[in-house]
């Protein structure tokens, strides 16, 4: 007796999703995203505004998208994730869908229900499809892990610490202390 096929979804499933259902396609497969706590969208907010103010501040040409903002990874449309933040400087990704290709820096804001999914799956899936620089914030730890992918490093902050983007050679340099209070 063979074994039940497991159902493969594709773009068509993810774009004909309700309006309010949220979930990432990856690899065929839909993830169900739950609602976003408070902290995590007071922290979304506050980097995304400190990454705007940057790039305004120093005439730069990245744009900064907030989720929920599609993010189609693949040519072949296998995977559209919706990272808490992207920024993308190469404008001619931008489609009225979202950003086609990888962003330049994505960030995400884990939860407990997401760790797996942020520490494991996305690293892989950012790094393989040419993503720069990936932040993992974890707000119950105050930690944040920092993949440079361009330069090959890695490294471990916490909240107290002066974190550097890489993609703005270091220039910018976010501090979250604080803004869980």
């Amino acid at each position: 007796m063979p074994l039940p096929k497991e159902h493969t979804y594709t773009c068509s499933d993810y774009w004909s999703l309700p309006q309010d259902h949220r979930a990432e396609l990856i690899d065929g497969h839909l993830y169900d995203m739950a609602p976003p706590s408070r902290i995590h969208q007071k922290l979304l907010m506050e980097i995304a505004g400190t990454i705007l103010a940057y790039i305004k501040n120093n005439s730069g040409d990245c744009d900064v998208y907030p989720a929920p903002f599609a993010v189609n990874l693949d040519a072949d449309a296998q995977n559209w994730v919706e990272p808490d933040i992207s920024v993308i400087c190469d404008k001619s990704k931008l489609t009225d869908r979202g950003c086609a290709g990888a962003p330049d820096w994505i960030i995400e804001i884990t939860s407990p229900s997401t760790q797996g999914h942020d520490y494991l799956k996305k690293l892989w899936l950012y790094e393989k499809y040419g993503v720069r620089e990936y932040w993992i914030i974890n707000p119950s730890a105050k930690s944040v892990t920092v993949y440079d992918f361009e330069h090959g490093d890695s490294a471990g902050y916490s909240f107290d610490d002066e974190i550097p983007a890489a993609i703005y050679s270091s220039d910018l340099k976010i501090n979250l202390s604080g803004l869980l209070d």
